[in-house]
């Protein structure tokens, strides 16, 4: 990967860790996941509004590093409005670019969310990206 590049994913994520989108919480009824990384202590709530089997909003709340922040923000973002098995399926993709396999699925536009890539070469980071992504799922599957 470029330096440019580099940098310019750098500048992605803490933009989204310093002005997250979707911080907050809903007031009535959400899908609500709270997990943890105990190795880092990064600690994420994930809610999301689903009607008619579809995302239609999410926030978080939490509190870790600006990998783990800004993931949040972005996957918040993401799902909005996509139906719950495509949000699974994004996620899926997500843990893949994760392990550095190729994103080549053409449903999905991941946007700002591929900053996240250059994590891949740092294993001990990969944690942290996917917390939020894990704590979606897992939400889902609970709803489902």
């Amino acid at each position: 990967m470029s330096s440019n590049l580099d940098t310019l994913y750098r500048q992605v994520i803490m933009d989204h860790y310093k002005n997250p989108r979707n911080r907050g919480e809903f007031d009535g009824d959400t899908v609500t996941v709270n997990m943890n990384n105990p190795t880092c202590g990064d600690r994420i709530q994930i809610q999301m509004k689903v009607e008619d089997g579809e995302v239609t909003d999410a926030k978080f709340v939490g509190e870790g590093c600006s990998i783990s922040l800004a993931s949040a923000s972005m996957m918040t973002q993401a799902i909005k409005g996509l139906k719950l098995n495509e949000a699974v399926e994004m996620s899926q993709i997500f843990s893949d670019m994760m392990l550095g396999k190729e994103y080549d699925d053409e449903r999905f536009d991941l946007g700002d969310i591929e900053a996240l890539q250059g994590v891949a070469k740092f294993p001990a980071r990969i944690k942290c990206a996917t917390l939020a992504w894990k704590a979606m799922e897992k939400g889902i599957n609970d709803h489902q």
